[in-house]
């Protein structure tokens, strides 16, 4: 999923700060792993967007690990108002 904004650079930090109370992260002001113990999620920020790719062993670790992540985006986002993600596929 990709999320247009100027703020790519904050939200990162802001979600892997956060995601860290809970689970293992890494991450620098423009790129982020988190490590959940359903999925994986790496995110990536530039000047206009923070893009982001999500993995689970599973249709239902995805789902989950989508949820999170777009979840406490939109909500640090709110002030954008921010619409749903649309996610796609990526290619091995």
């Amino acid at each position: 999923a990709v999320f247009a904004t100027e703020k790519a650079s904050r939200y990162l930090q802001q979600l892997m700060k956060h995601f860290a109370h809970k689970t293992e992260v890494d991450f620098t002001p423009l790129e982020g792993h988190a490590a959940f113990p359903f999925g994986e999620a790496w995110l990536k920020a530039d000047d206009q967007s923070l893009k982001i790719i999500v993995y689970g062993a599973s249709a239902r670790d995805m789902v989950q690990t989508r949820f999170v992540v777009e979840e406490h985006l939109l909500r640090f986002a709110f002030r954008e108002e921010p619409e749903p993600l649309s996610w796609s596929p990526v290619a091995d």
